[in-house]
């Protein structure tokens, strides 16, 4: 490093604001150590040569061995590698290396430790969020060094309006470019701030400086800062100054002098562009030592980067995966919900699809636009059918004989053939009195069809009365039974053991009915079997913590209250032969259980002889056989009604002249 104490880098100039006791062209020299450690703001308009006296000042320091970082941020500085091996770091390709933020610490150590002259050339960054990044990094590791170190060093700024704004909106690079100004020279870094606009600088700054370098303004605003700070006659004449002439105010001998500044040495790359051809020199390059410790850097950022982008990769694979999962599982709950739905139409609100209900419990798309398997609408078939039981039955039976029904007459009738169990015995009666009263003609005593039904025969009739009982006994009761068998079936053996306990009490509670099906008295076990069985919707709460049967009630909602005792009871015990054993169905809910397992057999036995007579199969009256026989067997109330249609059947007249179809459907009720 020079021993130098000075630096010669302008010569005295004639004119308004002179130095009156030197002469033209006297030198004008500067101490090194007031410009490498104090604080300074060289301003002028676009062409004046502000560029050129900082380029001058860098040299001079330069040749005497004292670094310097440069921050261009118009690239406009990398003609010093034309004299000197100057490190450039930017974002272009013509830089030395490509440096981010995670190179200001070794930046700072090139600088201070290394003596490395650094240009941070910010012009090449896209964002200038990046850029100011960057800057921010670098001064903060430069006066955390310099703390320790208290080493003169130069930082130079160009364009500071950008970073130390006068009118607000500096961010925190401004600011801690304002702490260099303001307590950088006792650390040994000093600053320099080069701007177009004093006006639009930060006057905390301007007023903090050593010396200050006032090249041509024309401007009113700037002139302005001129007059408050040198003084009117000075505001006039910096309009005049000529290029590179400017004015000097400097703190060490308290003067203002008119000086004309040299001309840079090396290759000026931020002169405005002329005729001539541009003619870039050959520039110097630093030791491939100094790249090769920043280019480590890049490659460590590059690396992370690298993974960085690899697991990113990664997440979004997994965020995917986790996306589809979670529609699948959307999708499985909508059809959760849609089986839910479908068990509550069966159960909670489905009515019978026959006259009079709102027809939710259809079989196939036909059926749920209120039509036949051939096409024909349902209302029309029941109507025809009323029409030819009408005709077929006698002018002295009575009207409440044919079938009792809440809508009376031959209503009821169409109502009993439609019903879900299939056992009544009304269109037999109907069948064989019809066929009894067939000579009288029916059209005399029924009123005309409407105009836009066409008149139809008894085989018509028949075949649709057949059509619409096969779709509501396959339809609606054995969906019915189906469901709430499968409902008990999927039940735990010890749950289906309690529900046979609330079939025999009638109500009672968890406790009880857990120790009746085999269980302990512990509560949490009882309340944990429990639970599955009124899940179900089998049982239902009765109050103060006791529970009610529930499946006759299931099956009469989901025939909306249209089956009498008898029909809820067969379906009943169809449902039943899925948790109950045979021996306890011949018996009511509430028999004693001890009644129950002494005298089943005798009972069967009984039961069986008495309903089959001499014809009885031995096996049946033993109770070997299937669900539906014991069903059948064990039904008092469906025996005697079997016995009183039996009856009926064999004191009916029979007519040879029924047709194939009122033959099967007559058959079908006696079934």
């Amino acid at each position: 490093m020079s021993e130098e104490e000075t630096i010669h880098v302008a010569d005295v100039s004639e004119g308004i604001g002179g130095d009156a006791t030197a002469e033209p062209g006297a030198p004008v020299e500067l101490p090194v150590v007031d410009v490498l450690t104090g604080r300074s703001f060289i301003t002028g308009k676009s062409g004046s040569g502000k560029s050129n006296t900082a380029s001058v000042v860098i040299e001079n320091l330069l040749d005497n061995g004292f670094p310097v970082m440069i921050v261009d941020t118009d690239g406009e500085y990398y003609g010093l590698k034309e004299e000197y091996e100057i490190l450039h770091a930017g974002a272009d390709e013509e830089c030395d290396i490509v440096v981010s933020p995670e190179h200001a610490e070794k930046l700072a150590t090139l600088a201070l430790d290394q003596n490395v002259p650094i240009i941070l050339d910010v012009s090449g960054y896209l964002e200038e969020e990046t850029a100011n990044e960057l800057l921010l990094a670098v001064v903060r590791q430069l006066f955390a060094k310099e703390k320790r170190m208290k080493k003169p060093f130069l930082l130079v700024i160009e364009e500071c309006h950008e970073y130390i704004p006068e009118g607000g909106g500096m961010d925190e690079t401004g600011k801690m470019l304002i702490k260099v100004g303001k307590r950088g020279r006792k650390h040994g870094l000093g600053i320099v701030g080069i701007s177009q606009r004093p006006a639009d600088v930060k006057k905390d700054f301007i007023t903090q400086c050593d010396w200050l370098c006032w090249h041509r303004l024309t401007w009113d605003n700037d002139t302005k800062v001129v007059g408050r700070i040198l003084g009117s006659k000075y505001a006039s004449a910096v309009e005049d100054l000529g290029d590179g002439e400017a004015f000097l105010m400097t703190d060490w001998d308290e003067s203002i002098r008119r000086i004309q500044f040299h001309r840079k040495e090396t290759f000026d790359a931020g002169a405005t562009p002329g005729l001539d051809d541009f003619e870039r020199p050959e520039l110097k390059s630093v030791s491939s030592d100094l790249v090769g410790e920043l280019q480590s850097i890049s490659d460590e950022k590059e690396r992370r980067e690298s993974e960085i982008a690899d697991l990113k990769q990664e997440l979004e694979k997994k965020d995917r995966r986790i996306a589809d999962l979670e529609r699948e599982l959307e999708e499985a709950r909508d059809l959760s919900d849609m089986a839910d739905q479908f068990a509550q139409a069966l159960l909670g609100k489905a009515e019978a699809p026959y006259r009079g209900g709102g027809g939710r419990a259809r079989v196939g798309a036909e059926r749920s636009a209120g039509k036949t398997d051939d096409g024909e609408d349902e209302q029309s078939v029941l109507k025809s059918y009323d029409e030819a039981v009408a005709a077929t039955k006698g002018d002295d039976e009575p009207a409440s004989e044919a079938a009792p029904s809440a809508d009376g007459g031959a209503e009821g009738d169409a109502e009993s053939a439609a019903s879900a169990d299939g056992a009544s015995s009304d269109p037999d009666a109907a069948a064989a009195d019809g066929d009894a009263a067939d000579a009288e003609p029916a059209a005399e005593s029924d009123p005309a069809p409407p105009d836009d039904v066409d008149p139809v025969t008894r085989d018509d009739v028949a075949e649709s009365a057949l059509r619409f009982d096969d779709a509501i006994e396959l339809g609606t009761r054995e969906a019915v039974i189906e469901e709430l068998r499968s409902r008990i079936e999927a039940l735990p053996e010890l749950s289906r053991g309690m529900l046979r306990h609330y079939r025999r009490e009638g109500a009672s509670d968890p406790v009880a009915a857990h120790i009746d099906a085999g269980g302990d008295g512990d509560s949490g076990h009882a309340y944990s079997r429990h639970r599955p069985i009124r899940r179900a919707g089998l049982i239902r709460h009765a109050g103060r913590g006791h529970y009610a049967y529930a499946v006759p009630d299931l099956v009469r909602e989901a025939y909306a209250d249209r089956l009498d005792e008898a029909q809820v009871r067969e379906i009943v015990r169809a449902v039943e032969t899925a948790f109950v054993p045979p021996a306890e169905l011949s018996y009511p809910p509430d028999a004693d259980p001890a009644e129950v397992g002494e005298g089943a057999a005798a009972d069967r036995a009984d039961g069986a002889a008495a309903r089959d007579g001499p014809d009885a199969v031995p096996g049946e009256a033993e109770g070997v056989g299937t669900d539906a026989d014991a069903t059948d067997a064990d039904g008092e109330a469906a025996a005697e009604a079997g016995e009183a249609a039996e009856s009926e059947r064999a004191e009916a007249p029979t007519d040879g002249g029924l047709s194939d179809a009122a033959r099967r459907f007559a058959e079908r009720s006696e079934r």
